[in-house]
């Protein structure tokens, strides 16, 4: 298998960001790492999870359980309490929860990446909004305006990322 360079989650800072750039580096980023098992985990979820499957499974049920009780005349090869068919089910039921699992798994994948989607446009954001105020800042100096705004020199400040990083990790291990 051929080693590809990861895409990037959020598109470099010359592209604007819309909901059409942004959705197609979430799919670009899930695609990436998808692998056979992971194409038939999908389309089993897309096929157990319709209303389509549970009436294919109600008629299964019925029709064994009257091909089996005598009631269509023949000789029942798993006779009441349907030992044969308890068993079938809860096998169906074990591959069910896996398959539910390995959605689960994906879905949390696909929070984690729209998660650090979110943080990557939060600081381009942040960056952005600090650029304006010092715009700001220097089109009230050059107007000649010489009263200070504490707030404004304080908001001003580029933010640490690292620190808010650490700050969290020490949350979490806390």
């Amino acid at each position: 298998m051929t080693q590809h360079k990861k895409p990037p989650l959020v598109p470099d800072r010359n592209t604007k960001l819309t909901r059409e750039v942004i959705n197609e580096h979430i799919h670009a980023n899930l695609h990436f790492e998808r692998t056979w098992t992971d194409e038939f985990a999908d389309f089993l979820t897309m096929q157990f999870g319709t209303v389509s499957f549970l009436i294919l499974n109600a008629v299964f049920f019925f029709v064994w359980m009257g091909a089996n009780s005598g009631v269509l005349g023949n000789h029942p090869f798993d006779p009441f309490p349907f030992n044969l068919l308890t068993m079938t089910v809860s096998l169906e039921a074990i591959f069910l929860s896996i398959i539910v699992l390995i959605s689960q798994n994906k879905q949390s994948k696909i929070a984690d990446i729209r998660q650090q989607i979110d943080f990557e446009i939060n600081v381009r954001s942040e960056e952005e909004i600090t650029k304006i105020l010092e715009v700001v800042d220097e089109m009230r100096k050059a107007q000649g305006i010489k009263k200070r705004d504490p707030e404004l020199e304080q908001m001003k400040e580029r933010i640490d990322i690292e620190k808010i990083q650490k700050a969290a990790e020490a949350k979490d291990d806390a």
